[in-house]
């Protein structure tokens, strides 16, 4: 775990990290995050995962809790003072600490701002890679603006539980059509007899994925097709490949879905391929 932490305006010992009762991330889940990969010692895609900050925190009409470069000064000291090589940097911005109430406080209040950092062996990351993973379908309980980074994740958290307690790793949500609309912690994608990769459109419905955006262009470059659409639990069954994106898990083999083997029940070449030279498109910030 992060040894060090960032909490509004001081470093220190997480085991001494404390917020105040009534900051309404704590009461209200009233806020939002942004989970950053570190890889070799750099901050991957960076101006994506900080641009996605800002425009949740502009959806919830929460200020900036300090400006750009402090923060991106704060992010790099928490790196440093964790020494953290490769792992995950996690921010939180919650509107701050005000008595409680459903409105927003009056005058408004100071942001809270977190950050702290996790050393990760990425060889892991590879292990599970290279036998793929086990995903479940459970219907989509999330409210409707999971376009934002919102960290009110309760939904979230009890489908992965239930994908824990069935020996799967991911839940892939379904909507009120019956369509898959994304993993709980993930995007969701599948590659289908023809060769097209296909990852539902970006919308209110969906959260769009640092990890997912840099795919595309990594798509567009080697000259694959793509569609962004919807798509359903049959189709899913009958795909070559499937696979998940995220920060933590970047670019992962799905080879089970709901029992059903997916190409066979082994990681996919394409999948592998892609994971392969992501960090080659993805950009370092340092």
């Amino acid at each position: 775990m992060s040894r060090i932490a960032y909490v509004n305006g001081a470093y220190v010992q997480s085991r001494e990290a404390v917020v105040p009762i009534e900051d309404r991330g704590y009461q209200f889940g009233d806020g939002v995050y942004e989970v950053c990969e570190v890889f070799r010692g750099a901050l991957i895609d960076e101006e994506r995962h900080l641009g996605r900050l800002n425009r949740s925190l502009a959806e919830l009409r929460i200020d900036a809790p300090v400006k750009p470069g402090a923060l991106k000064m704060i992010l790099r000291e928490i790196l440093a003072r964790n020494k953290v090589a490769n792992g995950y940097l996690y921010l939180q911005v919650t509107r701050g600490v005000a008595p409680r109430d459903h409105v927003f406080p009056q005058p408004s209040v100071r942001p809270s701002l977190v950050v702290t950092a996790r050393q990760i062996d990425p060889r892991k990351g590879e292990a599970a890679a290279s036998k793929g993973i086990a995903v479940i379908s459970t219907p989509d309980l999330r409210w409707k603006r999971v376009d934002i980074k919102s960290i009110a994740l309760l939904p979230n958290v009890l489908a992965r539980q239930e994908a824990k307690e069935q020996g799967a790793y991911e839940a892939w949500l379904i909507d009120a059509e019956g369509l898959v609309s994304e993993g709980a912690a993930s995007n969701a994608w599948i590659i289908d007899e023809s060769g097209t990769i296909i990852t539902r459109q970006v919308d209110h419905s969906i959260l769009r994925g640092i990890t997912r955006t840099t795919l595309i262009e990594i798509i567009a470059a080697h000259g694959l097709r793509l569609e962004e659409r919807k798509f359903g639990l049959d189709e899913a069954f009958r795909a070559r490949e499937a696979f998940i994106t995220g920060a933590t898990t970047l670019i992962m083999p799905v080879v089970a879905i709901d029992g059903h083997k997916i190409g066979g029940g082994v990681p996919g070449p394409v999948t592998l391929k892609l994971r392969h030279i992501f960090h080659d498109a993805a950009a370092r910030s340092t």
